[in-house]
């Protein structure tokens, strides 16, 4: 008599499922942004129904979504009462946290609205990648706020193509990362910033005592950005041209990927590495006698300086004081 194969078991984790790293569990986790938006609310304005109001979501549908994240947080987060709705402690402490995630969000929405290829765009913004990845969306979301009609089209590429952008007319306004203001077109100072030299915590490296010397550093393989990118213009420049490649990238998150990953050291902004070195992901080499310091520019065609919506991006890059020539 013929039987038929006994399914598994729905409960046993396949193999598949126990080598998933943990990240992808982290929407299982960690709450939506719509419910954390709903507890920032509650905080400010200390009531359940009100905080239900502004968000456009009925009492009941709130009381229910807060429920739903303590369960899936495991801790209380709001005592209510007749008076109204008070954080416990724990909840004011995920209230912070929630607090960064939200703003995360904006920066996000505001860099991905901008890269969409909208006919209507108004301003069209041509950034280097750091610059693209950790300050432009700060800067777009001040932008909104000032000019909440104005339609924003970003094109991210390394410091070379941005000035071909530029040159070609295909953008207004350019943010770059290299030493000097590219051929035929004008800028201003925005920033500075400093490269730095960073390895996975396995890496022999991480354990020296003496700082890294020029010569050791441009004898040594590293993970790159492409040539024509502002981060490898000043690392060439530094070490006289002398930069030896293990692999280049045309991304700084894939660069830091790389490294992170314990395939070999690399160098990056600081403005790149700041939660990996804070969490032990990477670790900084301390440089004997090499400056990897640099000026983050705005630039534009010569002659042609931004006005109106570009003009008001140049202003709020610069602190808000305003565009002044130079």
């Amino acid at each position: 008599m013929s039987t038929s194969p006994r399914p598994a078991a729905s409960a046993a984790p396949t193999g598949t499922d126990r080598a998933r790293p943990p990240e992808a569990l982290l929407a299982h986790r960690v709450p939506d942004l719509g419910a954390l938006q709903l507890l920032l609310a509650v905080a400010r304005l200390g009531s359940l129904g009100r905080a239900a109001r502004e968000l456009g979501i009925t009492q009941p549908a709130a009381s229910s979504r807060v429920r739903a994240m303590e369960r899936q947080l495991g801790v209380a987060l709001v005592d209510r009462s007749p008076r109204g709705s008070r954080l416990t402690d724990a909840g004011a402490l995920v209230t912070d946290w929630a607090g960064r995630i939200v703003e995360a969000a904006e920066a996000f929405d505001a860099g991905a609205q901008a890269l969409r290829d909208r006919r209507d765009s108004r301003l069209r913004v041509a950034a280097s990648m750091t610059i693209a990845e950790y300050l432009l969306p700060g800067w777009l979301i001040a932008l909104r706020t000032q000019r909440p009609d104005t339609a924003v089209s970003l094109l991210a590429g390394n410091s070379a193509a941005v000035a071909e952008r530029l040159l070609a007319g295909e953008a207004d306004l350019g943010f770059v990362e290299g030493l000097t203001v590219p051929d035929a077109l004008d800028g201003v100072v925005i920033a500075h910033d400093r490269l730095v030299v960073v390895t996975a915590p396995t890496h022999p490296w991480a354990r020296r005592r003496k700082p890294l010397a020029a010569a050791e550093l441009a004898a040594t393989p590293l993970i790159l950005r492409e040539e024509g990118s502002g981060t490898r213009q000043v690392l060439d420049a530094a070490l006289g041209g002398l930069a030896r490649p293990l692999i280049e990238l045309s991304s700084t998150t894939a660069v830091k990927a790389a490294a992170v990953s314990g395939a070999g050291p690399s160098v990056l902004s600081e403005l790149a590495v700041g939660e990996e070195l804070a969490a032990r992901r990477l670790v900084e080499i301390p440089l004997a006698d090499v400056r990897l310091g640099r000026e983050l520019r705005a630039v534009w065609p010569t002659g042609h300086r931004p006005a109106g919506p570009g003009r008001d991006l140049l202003a709020l890059t610069r602190g808000g004081a305003g565009a002044r020539d130079e």
